[in-house]
């Protein structure tokens, strides 16, 4: 049934079809409920007022009242104008300053009424001012301010230019809350409202608008904080339910491992770490267990993971199954080619390689082969989701870097058997628990958290651009000593937008400081053709270079152990984990390596937290923490590619990690219960998931 919650933006009184068209372009508000759940960023105490004499550039939004002694008309360049009022309170002097609505200030601001204003002190020479402060009439702000706690509102350049900024907002929210009053359904049913000590909907959402202290709005917090959580987690815990008791899977016996002891003790000159042993044993029961297994193989950069992946396609050859691997990239696709065909040799075991490069002629062979089962591991790239790729008997599917992959794309893998083979997914790029919970709640998981013996820390170390030639000298000793180095740019070519170093003028500054026949370079970029990155690679790996010259195509799949030397220029532009990924293709050996971040002389400040983690950590797992506070889970997880579909108004992953163990709980004693939500007291629960799930892909079957 409609309720009025989902009328549209446009007629609710004070929008109408202009306001609306800019609620929906710039904010996303297109109902009722959108505007509902548009929450305020932050409060300020309108209760404290600053002296003027105490007004510094460094305070956040401030108060001041006052009034004003006398208003400047200027010119400033092209017919714009600026207005400069001087405003006075018992302690100093203030310039505050518009440059738009200056007529507006003319006609309703004098010097005869005493004002509030409200803005953000900045510097202007030797002088503070205010740019563009809410102002208002004391007399009128006294009768109006209800409550200490002010709320502030998101906008938009282009909302400001037509007149909508955060005090437009919440009147709005004002009016909007008039109306719905009464009409806004409950959505947690009364037996957890009063288990839990929660505050009704409602309310809630009146509090959070017009907070009327900060232990009302905290509690108010609390509830949406506490409903977004346990619905995703809800939801999340009931696929994962329905999927073990409805998804059968194919039984791979353990008597069977014939494969898998002979690489084991044949081809691996060397022991597993604990925690790859403990991996492979999760992954032995989920293959035995008749339930399909839906595993998620998390483990930092060089753990292991593509030796546990290799044993678990063997689990499935010796059962009679075929099995392929789906990489994002090329490059890594042949890594794996490279590494899996090498510990492979001398086994009774057939594997090949599908990309969009390979040729046409050789084609018809790797297709055949698979139809009729003679080829029992195939690794690819996106060809692998081809039509005309056809498995005889699917058991074993293995995607690696699955955020890079769209569902879609992911779900066409596994549509090539009538009966859905086991999925492992891998990453290199760790999540954060909290994150993981609530992203991967409908998989297994299982961590490598230990690295191979032998690797040595890699030491991490910032340099700016001013120390170019101090870095240049590094890089010659450890090229005398017969290491290699990669130097890794964001960008091909020059941007107009973007201030960043690039890769064609980098190229060109290398090969001057590293001339010919002493040093060698090569280059590899996604512009270039297969087999000419290829042959730039293999240059590299064979030793035949002593740079390499890339963009981050090389972020994944570069296995050279002789490379002891990272430098990524313009590191600032980079996000945590990809710097995490990049670092990590250098220490693969026993050799001390070495990952040098340059940047600009002037630095950000989240662009130096971010240096300062990478400096001060090689824990994947420390980063990944740091990357979500610092960027927030969207970045992260990939969201246009992964479907995290969960649309957080009020929670915060990197923050409520405790609260979401505790709905985690709370969700598994109700299924536990009620697995289908059948009871009366939990329709409420029922229809709400119902709602959740309708534009929502079945992620428990398709992750």
């Amino acid at each position: 049934m409609r309720s009025i919650l989902d009328s549209d933006i446009t007629y609710l009184p004070g929008v109408g079809p202009k306001r609306a068209k800019l609620f929906r372009e710039e904010l996303n508000i297109n109902t009722y409920k959108d505007l509902l759940y548009y929450f305020p960023y932050r409060y300020i105490d309108r209760s404290k007022f600053y002296d003027i004499q105490d007004l510094d550039k460094d305070l956040p939004y401030i108060q001041i009242k006052g009034r004003f002694i006398q208003f400047e008309l200027s010119s400033v360049g092209k017919g714009k104008k600026k207005l400069t009022g001087y405003f006075a309170d018992n302690t100093g002097v203030v310039e505050i300053v518009w440059f738009q609505g200056i007529n507006w200030i003319k006609d309703s601001v004098n010097t005869l009424n005493e004002y509030v204003l409200f803005g953000k002190p900045k510097s202007f020479g030797n002088k503070i001012n205010i740019v563009h402060p809410d102002i208002e009439e004391y007399n009128k702000w006294q009768k109006q301010l209800a409550n200490s706690l002010y709320p502030q509102y998101s906008t938009t350049e282009k909302t400001k230019q037509n007149y909508i900024n955060s005090k437009v907002i919440q009147k709005l929210c004002d009016t909007l809350i008039k109306t719905v009053k009464s009409k806004i359904p409950e959505t947690l049913p009364p037996y957890i409202r009063e288990k839990y000590k929660l505050k009704g909907l409602e309310e809630s959402l009146v509090q959070i608008h017009f907070p009327s202290g900060v232990t009302e709005l905290n509690a108010a917090q609390y509830r949406i904080k506490f409903e977004e959580l346990f619905y995703i987690q809800l939801n999340i815990q009931q696929i994962k339910s329905n999927r073990k008791q409805s998804t059968t899977g194919f039984i791979f016996d353990k008597s069977k491992d014939k494969l898998v002891k002979e690489c084991f003790f044949k081809k691996i000159p060397f022991s597993l770490t604990g925690a790859q042993t403990r991996v492979l044993r999760e992954i032995r029961q989920d293959l035995e267990s008749g339930r399909q297994m839906n595993r998620l193989l998390q483990g930092d950069v060089g753990s292991g993971k593509t030796l546990v992946a290799l044993l678990t396609m063997l689990i499935a050859v010796d059962n009679g199954y075929q099995t392929c691997i789906m990489a994002p990239t090329e490059i890594l696709a042949r890594q794996h080619f490279r590494s899996i065909s090498k510990f492979l040799e001398g086994l009774d075991v057939t594997v090949n390689i599908l990309t969009g490069s390979t040729k046409k002629k050789d084609r018809p062979k790797i297709h055949e082969t698979l139809r009729s089962g003679e080829l029992n591991i195939l690794i690819g790239t996106h060809a692998l989701i081809e039509d005309s790729v056809e498995f005889k008997n699917l058991g074993l599917v293995i995607i690696d870097e699955q955020h890079r992959f769209g569902v879609a794309q992911r779900a066409k893998l596994w549509e090539k058997n009538l009966s859905p083979p086991h999925i492992l997914i891998m990453t290199a790029t760790p999540i954060p628990r909290t994150l993981a919970m609530t992203l991967y709640g409908d998989l297994d998981v299982s961590v490598i958290d230990e690295l191979p013996p032998g690797r040595t820390p890699i030491i991490t170390k910032h340099f700016k651009d001013s120390n170019r030639l101090q870095v240049f000298g590094f890089m010659k000793k450890q090229i005398a000593l017969g290491r290699q180095v990669y130097v890794v740019y964001p960008l091909i070519s020059e941007s107009e937008n973007m201030d960043y170093k690039f890769l064609e003028d980098g190229v060109e500054g290398i090969s001057r400081a590293f001339p010919i026949p002493e040093y060698q370079i090569s280059v590899v970029h996604g512009r270039m053709k297969s087999a000419d990155k290829e042959f730039s690679m293999k240059m590299f790996i064979d030793k035949n270079t002593q740079i390499m010259i890339a963009t981050t195509v090389i972020e994944v799949g570069v296995d050279v152990p002789n490379a002891t030397v990272m430098v990524i220029e313009s590191a600032e532009r980079f996000g945590l984990s990809q710097l995490h990924q990049l670092r990590g293709r250098v220490g693969r050996g026993s050799e001390q390596s070495y990952c040098i971040l340059m940047t600009g002389d002037k630095l950000p400040e989240n662009g130096y937290h971010r240096i300062m983690t990478m400096v001060n950590t090689n824990d994947g797992f420390e980063i990944a923490e740091a990357d979500l506070k610092l960027r927030g889970p969207g970045d992260l997880e990939g969201k246009q590619q992964s479907g995290f579909a969960y649309d957080l108004k009020m929670a915060n992953l990197s923050q409520d990690g405790q609260l979401i163990q505790y709905v985690k709980d709370i969700a598994s004693n109700i299924l536990d219960e009620d697995p289908n939500l059948d009871m009366d007291k939990n329709l409420v629960l029922k229809n709400e998931l119902k709602e959740m799930n309708k534009n929502r892909v079945d992620y428990g079957q398709i992750s």
